[in-house]
């Protein structure tokens, strides 16, 4: 998933691509595509293109700021992680109150990209910067960090609806459930990536909390993201049909294919799940917007 920086780049902007991960997208994606779930189903279809470019946006500069934050407040662990070790912040070829500067600069960007929406959705904006701001640090006093990046990676589902219904139904909520779910399974893989480093710096992960029940504790939350997205499209206003399920069932083959590569705990098998789970939100994203589709 990894986009090479090119090598004509100037080393400054290289470095702060690298600050922002412009160069690693999967995080945009897994971002996005809870955010396009509720936006076509807030619709019953194709969005406002308006509000799908501001909230498109937004996901892209908010992820970046999320991550510049994340790097302020990591700079002096990341180094001991082998996984970052190579992060700017920790060579020094990006002073730290830089991070904080760009996350500034980009939250700002993404707040007037909102201001052009209704008022309830400006006030959930305020609640998702919030949210980012603070993820970074729950690893250090709980062992469900994973939770809350669900909740904050999940928040623009709640946001979706206000911007285009002026209000946040059920459903939303619904919504918003299955991707915590989702999110804690897939970061959980990505935490069994870094499980010893953490445990030496005293840092704490659902992978840590679940232990050798690890496989099987994914292998329950991915069910319970399956099963509330079902609960989803049985909803009587989400406006689903058949086709849905279909790829419903789809996300259900790749959370088993997910589960091999995890089985034996290898670190690169564990980084390569955590990466496919951009197709498996794609998936449900297929199976939403062409299901409406065909409906109208």
């Amino acid at each position: 998933m990894s986009v090479s920086v090119s090598q004509s780049t100037r080393p400054e902007l290289r470095d702060y691509l690298q600050l922002t991960r412009l160069h690693k997208p999967i995080g945009i994606l897994l971002l996005l595509c809870p955010t396009w779930w509720a936006l076509w189903l807030a619709a019953q279809g194709v969005p406002d293109l308006k509000i799908l470019a501001i909230f498109t946006a937004g996901v892209v500069l908010m992820r970046s700021a999320g991550c510049a934050i994340n790097d302020y407040f990591d700079r002096d662990i990341d180094g001991d992680v082998k996984r970052t070790t190579g992060r700017p912040l920790v060579q020094g070829r990006i002073p730290a109150d830089h991070a904080i500067w760009v996350a500034a600069l980009l939250s700002l960007i993404s707040l007037l990209l909102v201001l052009q929406l209704n008022r309830l959705t400006i006030q959930l904006a305020l609640v998702a910067a919030l949210l980012a701001a603070t993820y970074p640090l729950f690893k250090r006093f709980t062992y469900l960090p994973q939770a809350y990046l669900g909740l904050s990676f999940g928040w623009g589902i709640p946001m979706a609806f206000a911007a285009i219904q002026g209000a946040i139904p059920p459903i939303a909520w619904l919504l918003l459930l299955a991707n915590i779910f989702w999110t804690i399974a897939y970061d959980t893989e990505y935490a069994m990536v870094d499980r010893d480093d953490d445990r030496i710096l005293g840092l704490r992960s659902t992978a840590i909390l679940f232990g050798e029940d690890d496989c099987r504790a994914v292998a329950l939350l991915q069910i319970s993201a399956l099963t509330t997205l079902l609960l989803v499209g049985l909803h009587p206003n989400s406006g689903l049909d058949g086709l849905f399920y279909l790829f419903l069932a789809a996300a259900a083959g790749l959370s088993i294919y997910f589960q091999i590569l995890i089985r034996n705990r290898d670190r690169q098998r564990c980084f390569k799940a955590f990466l496919r789970n951009s197709w498996w939100g794609a998936t449900i994203f297929a199976g939403i917007a062409l299901d409406l589709l065909s409906r109208s």
